[in-house]
């Protein structure tokens, strides 16, 4: 069998979301924490190349960056870094798939060059609701991630027409994948009740983003796949009581294998985050946190993640079209006529030299030591 795995089945499978193929269930926290043991403590940030400004540039054929990713990834690897949090996105299925799925396949020979594994995301909803393929526009000066785009976006989300070619994505890049030992995980849905409100017309969106995701998850686990699916919690301050849970937050607790949460906050939230995700058992994945200006720090935080074998993904690597060395706010008043004090995402300048030569060292010396031990400084 290829590197692809098991192929689409049958076309009037796919088309049809009124039949649902028989999913599998839902990992035991015995299964989840057995996978779990088998891997690294998990390091990595959230990844894409310094030349793409969104999902969509890092992966269409007429700008895809092979070279640059393989010298990206380099550098991922020469401070210990073991995984990579990628976006991909349901248009460009649509678009090309075969061309898709073919680069897939080269980013993770790329990426097992250098030893890391990643853990793909298929959905988002953060940033510009109204996503379109082909060439996109150039960043917008002094803005933090000025270009990235919602997956499926919001008048995706309102054409019901639309979601068969949903689950013919999500079935096929899983199914494409699924018995992939390159492929560290599948997050489902990125920030999905995130109301992207510095947008207009968002109204209506979580409803129809929860029902989707409902979805989403036998979708992801009808293709089988032997790593395991998630979808993260991010801004509620208390996920340890079942009765304080929004609706989102349960349906993603109680169908993710791997526990996964955002945290931006202090070294004590962050801390306290964990601690109430520790009771549901199950791994406890980070996959996202560092925001220098917020508060979140790899020598804040990247330290109780070790000590507490919680893996770990930062967001942003190389400073690049993204601009997410530029704070949140950036939104509100663009750093057009000089940049901030400090960075407030990013690991690599964009001349490949560490932003904080302390905080790589740090990052290399957590990495090379065993799980949980957490080496004194």
């Amino acid at each position: 069998m290829t590197r692809y795995g098991a192929l689409l089945l049958g076309t009037a499978a796919i088309l049809s979301i009124s039949t649902p193929l028989e999913a599998r269930e839902r990992w035991s926290a015995k299964e989840a924490n057995s996978w779990y043991e088998h891997q690294p403590w998990l390091v990595g940030s959230n990844y894409t190349p310094a030349s793409a400004i969104n999902q969509l540039e890092m992966w269409q054929a007429a700008t895809w960056d092979p070279t640059r990713i393989d010298h990206e990834l380099a550098l991922a690897q020469s401070i210990g870094m073991n995984t990579m949090r990628v976006f991909l996105h349901d248009q460009l299925w649509e678009q090309d798939t075969e061309g898709f799925k073919r680069r897939i396949d080269e980013f993770l020979t790329i990426a097992a060059k250098h030893k890391i594994k990643p853990l793909f995301v298929l959905f988002d909803s953060c940033w510009d609701p109204v996503p379109v393929l082909g060439p996109q526009h150039p960043p917008i000066p002094g803005v933090h991630n000025s270009g990235w785009v919602q997956s499926p976006g919001l008048p995706g989300l309102r054409d019901k027409t639309r979601y068969p070619k949903y689950r013919a994505y999500v079935e096929g890049v899983i199914g494409a994948f699924a018995k992939d030992d390159r492929v560290l995980g599948w997050d489902l849905w990125n920030e999905p009740d995130n109301p992207a409100d510095q947008y207009k017309d968002q109204d209506g969106k979580e409803p129809l983003v929860r029902a989707l995701l409902t979805q989403v998850f036998d979708w992801a686990r009808a293709a089988d796949p032997t790593q395991p699916v998630t979808s993260g919690v991010w801004w509620h301050d208390d996920w340890a009581s079942n009765a304080k849970l929004t609706p989102m937050e349960k349906l993603q607790l109680s169908q993710s294998d791997v526990i996964s949460f955002h945290d931006y906050g202090w070294p004590e939230q962050f801390e306290g985050r964990i601690k109430q995700l520790k009771q549901y058992g199950r791994p406890i994945l980070c996959t996202e946190f560092m925001a220098r200006g917020n508060g979140s720090t790899f020598d804040g935080s990247l330290p109780i993640g070790k000590r507490y074998n919680v893996a770990m993904f930062n967001w942003g690597f190389v400073d690049g079209k993204t601009q997410t060395r530029l704070p949140w706010d950036s939104w509100k008043k663009p750093y057009v006529l000089e940049e901030p004090t400090i960075w407030f995402h990013e690991v690599f300048r964009a001349d490949g030299t560490p932003y904080r030569k302390a905080e790589t060292a740090l990052i290399k010396q957590l990495a090379t030591t065993p799980k949980m031990v957490v080496p004194q400084q």
